[in-house]
This record gives C-alpha cells, sequence and structure tokens, in this order.
C-alpha cells in the first residue's frame, strides 16, 4: 500500500499518489508530473485515475500531461465548466485502486463545484480525506474568487461543506488539503504539516465561530488576487498546452543572449547581493525560491524570458515557471554573469545600504525617500517607519506613479530580498536613483525617525 503527499515548493501545493495491489491515483498532480510516474513506477504501480479537486487558480493543473504519459482517467470538478478535458466527478462517486475505496464528496464553498475525497483503509473505515481548498489545516479557502457580489453566497455553501460534510467524518479522519502554509488560496495556514478533523475542530480558529452568520461575517473577506490567477483558470478549463517532457531553455553565449534581450524579459534568479553587484540591464530580480510567490504578480504572459541562474543549470526555475503557465522560456546566459563580463559586456547594479547606514542618513537631515514594500500585516506587527510610502510589492506596478522622481530612493522591505524585486522594476522603469535597504527592523536605531 502506498500513501504519499507530494509538495511543490514555493507554491506549497500537496498532490497525492495513493496506490494498492498494483494500481494507482493520483490527486491533484502538478504540471511537471515524472515525479508520479517514476514513484508509482518504483512501487509496481499503475496509476489508473486522475482526480481534481477544483479548478485551480494558482498553478497549471498537470492532469493532461501526466493522462498522457499513463492513459489514466481523468476525473474533474466543477462540472458546471466548460471543461475541454475529462469527465465530471458526481457526488457520491467511488473509485478502487486495489483494496482502498475513494468516495467523492460535493464540496463547494471555494468553488462552486468542490470536491473532497474520502479514503477508506481495507478494512473499509474513513481513513483520509483529501479536502482540496475547503478545509486546511488552521484555515479554510478563501470564497471571494466569483466575486465579493457572490462571497457570502460561497462562505454560506463553505459553512455546509466544513459543518455538515466533513466534520461529521470522525475526528480520527486525517485531513489532506491541496496546500499548506504560505499559499495565496488561504489567509492563516498553519504550519501542522500533518492534521486530522480532530485537531481542526479543536483548533482552527475559522471553525470556533458559533454559528452560520459569524462564520459567513468573518471568511467572506477580499484577499489580493493575482494577475496569473486569470491564465491558471483558463488553463485549467481549457487546457494547457501537454509538454511531453521537462524544457530545457537552450544555453546562450553572451553576444546571442545580448542579442535577443531586446524581445525578451531577462529574470535573473540568483540572490540579491549578485544581483546588486552586477546584472544584466533592464533584468528584473526575482530570486529562485521567489519565484513561486512573486512572479506571477510581475512578470508577462506572451514575453519569452531568459533566465540569468546562480549556477549552469536554470531547472529548477524551469519547472516554477512552468507551473506557472510561463512556457516561452528562450534562453539561459551560458556561463552567468562571469561569463557576461568576460565577453566585455556592459553591466548593471544596484546600490545597497545597511538599515543602521539608512537610519544614520536620517538623523543627518538629508533628503530621502523611503518606500515600504511590506504588507498592511506585517507593518501592523512590527511597526511602521515614519513617512515612509507604504506601497505592498505587490501593487508596485500599478502605484509607480507615487514613487518620487526628484531624490533617493530607499527600498525597504525587513530583509532586502523583496526590496530587490521592487529596485529592479524601479530601475528598468527610469529610476536612477534607488537603494535597496539590508537587514529588517531589529538593526533600527534613529533617534530622529522612531517606529510607529
Amino acid at each position: 500500500m502506498l500513501f504519499e503527499r507530494i509538495e511543490s515548493e514555493g507554491l506549497a501545493h500537496y498532490s497525492y499518489l495513493i496506490g494498492d495491489q498494483r494500481e494507482a491515483l493520483v490527486i491533484d498532480p502538478r504540471r511537471d508530473c515524472e515525479v508520479y510516474v517514476e514513484r508509482a513506477y518504483r512501487e509496481g504501480l499503475r496509476i489508473r485515475y486522475i482526480l481534481e479537486t477544483h479548478r485551480n487558480e494558482d498553478y497549471v493543473i498537470g492532469s493532461l500531461e501526466l493522462a498522457q504519459r499513463t492513459d489514466a482517467e481523468i476525473w474533474h470538478a466543477d462540472g458546471q465548466l466548460d471543461y475541454r478535458y475529462g469527465r465530471a466527478v458526481e457526488d457520491g462517486q467511488t473509485w478502487r485502486v486495489g483494496r482502498l475505496e475513494v468516495e467523492a464528496i460535493h464540496s463547494p464553498g471555494h468553488t462552486p463545484g468542490s470536491k473532497s475525497y474520502l479514503l477508506r483503509d481495507p478494512q473499509g473505515e474513513p481513513w483520509t480525506v483529501c479536502t482540496g481548498d475547503a478545509l486546511f489545516a488552521g484555515d479554510v479557502g478563501r470564497v471571494d474568487l466569483l466575486g465579493m457580489d457572490r462571497a457570502e453566497e460561497m462562505a454560506g455553501l463553505l459553512y455546509e461543506t466544513v459543518f455538515g460534510r466533513l466534520l461529521p467524518l470522525g475526528d480520527a479522519v486525517i485531513v489532506c488539503p491541496a496546500h499548506g502554509a504560505g499559499s495565496v488560496c488561504g489567509t492563516a495556514i498553519a504550519e501542522r504539516l500533518w492534521t486530522t478533523i480532530g485537531l481542526e475542530r479543536k483548533l482552527n480558529p475559522k471553525l470556533q465561530f458559533t454559528g452560520e452568520a459569524e462564520f459567513v461575517g468573518n471568511v467572506a473577506r477580499e484577499l489580493e488576487r493575482p494577475p496569473y490567477f486569470r491564465r491558471m483558470e483558463k488553463y485549467n478549463v481549457e487546457g494547457a498546452p501537454v509538454l511531453g517532457a521537462l524544457p530545457a531553455p537552450m544555453p546562450m553565449k553572451p553576444a546571442e543572449f545580448a542579442s535577443c534581450r531586446e524581445q525578451a524579459l531577462v529574470v535573473d534568479t540568483r540572490m540579491e547581493l549578485g544581483f546588486a553587484s552586477a546584472h544584466v540591464p533592464q533584468s528584473l530580480f526575482v530570486w529562485l525560491e521567489g519565484l513561486p510567490a512573486f512572479a506571477g504578480w510581475f512578470l508577462p504572459y506572451g514575453t519569452p524570458i531568459l533566465l540569468v541562474s546562480e549556477g549552469e543549470n536554470p531547472e529548477q526555475a524551469t519547472r516554477y515557471l512552468l507551473r506557472l503557465g510561463y512556457d516561452d522560456l528562450a534562453g539561459c546566459l551560458s556561463g552567468g554573469m562571469l561569463a557576461w563580463h568576460t565577453a566585455g559586456l556592459e553591466s548593471d547594479s544596484v546600490r545597497t545600504v545597511t538599515v543602521q547606514r539608512l537610519c544614520a542618513l536620517l538623523d543627518t537631515g538629508e533628503e530621502t525617500a523611503i518606500l515600504d514594500v511590506r504588507s498592511e500585516e506585517e507593518l501592523e506587527k512590527a511597526g511602521r517607519i515614519p513617512d515612509a510610502l507604504h506601497i505592498h510589492l505587490t501593487q508596485l506596478p500599478g502605484r509607480l506613479g507615487e514613487v518620487p522622481r526628484d531624490r533617493a530612493v530607499y527600498i525597504f522591505c525587513g530583509s532586502g530580498l523583496r526590496s530587490m524585486i521592487a529596485a529592479s522594476l524601479l530601475r528598468r522603469e527610469g529610476w536612477e536613483r534607488v537603494s535597496v535597504v539590508l537587514g529588517g527592523l531589529a538593526g533600527w536605531n534613529s533617534t530622529t525617525c522612531k517606529l510607529e
């Protein structure tokens, strides 16, 4: 018997491989799907079914990709949508893999047709339930994706799903959601790696409300919606292009890379200090582990992407981008920035200062502007910098006009990573006097600019 959770880093996406007696199924596979094929092969299992919990918004579902390699049947939720692939799941439908039975449970709320999947053990007892985006560790799914005019309606459906369908399964049942902590699909997902119905009944703040009205009033809220969600919604109904194998961006010599960059977007995935020291002019910085969280906010679709990576092989960056539907990976810089410099090509840099240096500048009275790109939650928790311009990083592309050009701009985020994304964006848009503040508020010691 096999029950394995497979995590997609950055997106905090969980998929599940379940198998017994030479048969298997996969729930919510990712697009770079060789992991399921290889693990099933290693265990002597044939993947027969692919089940989707809902129409996903935050990544490209890998159902078509996996079906091409395994000839498995695809079953999708949200049957009210005009799917171009697979068949719609019905409430109560069952599948067997060896001695195990999986039953579909209609679980609307996050989307109108969401499904959960209850797995029964060989004795027929409820064992685990894959809840998709209905119920997480410490949270429930967002209900604003159809618009705020329907948020209360969807929250009411989610209340019935959680309290009427999932909690009655029993406290001993293991809860297997589609996401963990860090996902944009929930506001406060806990860091419990594994959880149960009983733990959620006791510890989940969203399950402590005294009735439906209180639940709806607290859950029906509008959350940030990354622009790439629209592309994911389209792909996950019509079907994204089938890749067949993981593409490899073509390694380019510096001269070839330079000649192509006018028609492409250069994305530099190195760490912030390397980018600050030297980078290809007009590059957009998004450090490697930040790609899943931030690429969808700043990278346009339809523009070829050229990669600059820390090492020679941009495989992980390729995986992250393909999961978000960025298929036009035109090439990567062979030899990295060392080769770029050796070829005698021009590079750019971003000035950095420590938080202590910024405090000293403020105390001298030098005319500066501070752009703080932390979230509102961070500002409330850690403190605000007086007179700083607060624009959350994800809102910056639409609010560039608020950033002054007539003075030095110091960008603050608490570490320097998100600040460097903002700096690279501003430099691409023509800002010259831009500096990134390294370090967080722990080093703040300004006497004239005390934290609020």
